[in-house]
């Protein structure tokens, strides 16, 4: 009987402690698969396919390449964009991919990877009016923007200018179709597409960029193991290509050189 009671009570203790030694580990470092937060409501970026199921959309192939380098699988939650930090802090999503502007102010809160995207804000107006030309012109008006981006913060330098925050761009645009607003202050690539691509009409872009960004793949603070992993992934895609293949597909250019990578991951 004590041999076997001995014989029990030393299952229970080796039981007890792989049991704790598997709680202690990062649940992302020994999951198959990459938890990705975005937006789908940012095309060319990040949209739904026509069948409302499936992601499409440069951040969408972008992320689908980093996991395969890491040897990981995608689960894609859509996200509102102003859920997405909080998302990241609470640990219910790895990373978020969003077209995310890289901020000084997000990143007391997050952090980033490398950056993957330059882009820029600019005005959108109504294709017939010609009294806005510069952001100048803005002064006293109505403007759009996108709730919890730099658009919005853009937006509410103007003086004495009213800047009405919407949830999605979509949001905006209609606004500016229907007169309700006078300008969109948004990123440059997504105006862009709207008018050649979805559907868009009656508005175009001022030439005029108001700001230079730079997009980045957004994780928590503390977790330098993934931001190693996802920046060395980033660095692989550009050195055999596939960076570049995933940049003509959406924008049917040739992709600039990145800047300020991160050395890789020491092997």
């Amino acid at each position: 009987m004590k041999i076997s009671k001995l014989i029990a009570i030393s299952a229970l203790t080796t039981f007890g402690i792989a049991g704790l030694t598997g709680c202690g580990e990062d649940p992302q470092a020994t999951s198959n698969s990459l938890k990705v937060g975005m937006t789908a409501d940012f095309a060319p970026f990040e949209f739904h396919s026509d069948n409302q199921k499936d992601y499409k959309g440069f951040d969408v192939d972008l992320i689908n390449a980093v996991a395969k380098e890491m040897g990981k699988t995608v689960e894609i939650q859509d996200l509102a964009f102003d859920g997405l930090i909080p998302a990241i802090q609470s640990k219910n999503i790895d990373v978020a991919i969003s077209a995310m502007t890289i901020t000084e102010e997000r990143q007391k809160h997050i952090g980033f990877s490398d950056p993957y995207y330059k882009s820029g804000l600019a005005i959108l107006v109504r294709a017939d009016d010609t009294t806005i030309n510069t952001l100048d012109d803005l002064k006293g008006k109505t403007i759009a923007a996108r709730v919890d981006t730099t658009g919005l913060d853009e937006a509410k330098t103007v003086e004495n200018a009213t800047v009405k925050p919407f949830k999605t761009p979509q949001d905006c645009f209609k606004e500016l179709q229907a007169g309700n607003v006078d300008a969109v202050i948004n990123d440059r690539p997504v105006n862009d597409y709207a008018i050649k691509e979805g559907g868009i009409t009656g508005l175009k872009d001022l030439p005029q960029m108001l700001t230079e960004e730079e997009y980045g793949i957004a994780m928590a603070k503390d977790n330098s193991d993934l931001k190693k992993q996802v920046n060395d992934a980033l660095k692989k895609l550009h050195e055999n290509g596939e960076y570049d293949k995933i940049f003509a597909k959406w924008f049917g250019d040739k992709a600039p050189q990145p800047e300020n990578q991160s050395e890789p991951a020491q092997q």
